[in-house]
């Protein structure tokens, strides 16, 4: 059945100037979309704008401070539509998500004490393992690992409430893998945490281009995402429950307010990319108001919309994309290759083949335009885990401005490499 969202892919992708660039003659198809997507036009332009017009620190009592404190302002809000809250002021910005993490885990391992327990996953980005791991270490905390299934790449869900006790301080968790695009059970996991008194952390990085993230439908304590990864600049973005946000012990600089957002926002942010990231939330709303022919439907509203169309698109584009490698003799796929458990991952395919290295696969798809990524894309635990260090796996990740062309392309791509090896 065709996609809602397919006749509009040739529009989507024309507010993407990246998208034209060729290589060798053939246009660039980006397939590297889990270390960073491409921006469209509306996001360029919001940050050039923000510069020529109110480019102004925080707090001024003249023109361009008091427009830029307005724009903040309507940032806020805009990320709190994006993550589902009605609180804007329970989302911080910050350089990254890892930076943000960071950050936080030392406020949060100041509520902790000797003998508690943390629990973390092998399927993590490394982004949220160590920042809890060191924190962790300080206190004198216990870290419990949760393992991953080779054989399907899911976490062992027993194994994780097994080691949920009255000890267990917090659970940190992705919404989905990174490399494999494993989509895990949060919403269960924040449930059986909670029952024994235990917070959840959750990484929503690459969970947030492709499907919608609604803190309140989770549950969950705390959630963190980056804008460079659903088509906005390199910005990060941590929410968390009011309640908590105002107690934890911020590190901050005297002058800075006391309250929420402010004492979790170190220094004078990077308002020129907010203005892109508001930008970037947006162009997905405004995405959903053309698939709806609702011009003025609300934010919220409109990006569920958007998020429907692009999860069935790229459902279709990520199936046809493994139906094709697991064609290819030799080629192995790593994670849930089951259509019947479709829901149960995100359009990342990760693959190995033994002629080759994930370097060196990459490099001859680049040299043919063709951008994946190679290694273990930090997360190395899990390539630790599956035993392919030091190599890694080759990754290519759909995004909604790729098409059923350019999988075809990328297959037969790879179908003619592979061959000629053996």
């Amino acid at each position: 059945m065709p996609s809602r969202l397919a006749p509009h892919v040739s529009s989507i992708r024309s507010k993407f100037p990246s998208l034209e660039r060729t290589v060798a003659g053939s246009q660039a198809i980006f397939l590297d979309g889990p270390a960073g997507t491409q921006v469209p036009h509306e996001v360029i332009e919001a940050i050039g704008e923000y510069l020529r017009l109110r480019n102004a620190n925080h707090g001024g009592k003249f023109a361009t401070s008091r427009e830029s404190d307005a724009m903040l302002a309507e940032v806020h809000q805009a990320a709190a539509d994006f993550v589902g809250t009605s609180d804007p002021a329970t989302v911080s910005f910050g350089p990254n998500m890892t930076t943000l993490t960071f950050h936080f885990s030392r406020a949060l391992a100041r509520t902790w004490h000797a003998g508690d327990e943390v629990i973390v996953t092998r399927l993590d980005h490394d982004a949220n393992i160590r920042p809890w791991v060191l924190a962790a270490r300080d206190v004198g905390a216990r870290v419990r690992w949760v393992d991953v299934r080779p054989d399907d790449g899911t976490l062992e869900l027993d194994q994780l409430e097994g080691y949920l006790n009255e000890r267990t301080r917090l659970v940190a968790v992705g919404l989905a893998s990174n490399a494999l695009g494993t989509v895990n059970p949060v919403g269960r996991i924040v449930e059986r945490a909670h029952a024994v008194g235990a917070e959840v952390f959750v990484d929503a990085v690459h969970w947030a281009p492709h499907r919608r993230t609604n803190v309140t439908e989770l549950g969950c304590d705390y959630l963190v995402c980056s804008a460079y990864k659903f088509f906005g600049p390199h910005i990060g973005i941590l929410w968390g429950r009011r309640e908590r946000m105002e107690v934890l012990p911020a590190y901050k600089l005297r002058p800075v307010p006391d309250r929420v957002p402010d004492r979790w926002m170190t220094g004078t942010q990077n308002h020129e990319c907010l203005a892109g990231v508001l930008a970037a939330i947006e162009y997905l709303a405004d995405l959903g108001r053309r698939l709806c022919g609702e011009p003025q439907r609300d934010r919220r509203a409109a990006l569920e919309v958007a998020y429907e169309a692009i999860a069935a698109y790229e459902r279709q584009l990520c199936w046809r994309l493994i139906d094709g490698l697991r064609s290819i003799p030799g080629l192995r796929i790593w994670g849930i290759t089951d259509p019947r458990r479709a829901a149960e991952r995100l359009p990342t395919v990760a693959w190995t083949h033994p002629d080759y290295t994930s370097a060196e696969l990459a490099s001859l798809l680049g040299d043919r335009g063709i951008f994946t990524w190679h290694g273990h894309y930090y997360a190395i635990e899990l390539t630790s885990a599956l035993g392919l260090e030091p190599h890694g796996m080759l990754r290519m990740g759909i995004t909604h401005y790729n098409t059923s062309e350019e999988i075809d392309r990328t297959v037969a791509t790879v179908g003619s490499l592979l061959s000629r090896q053996s």
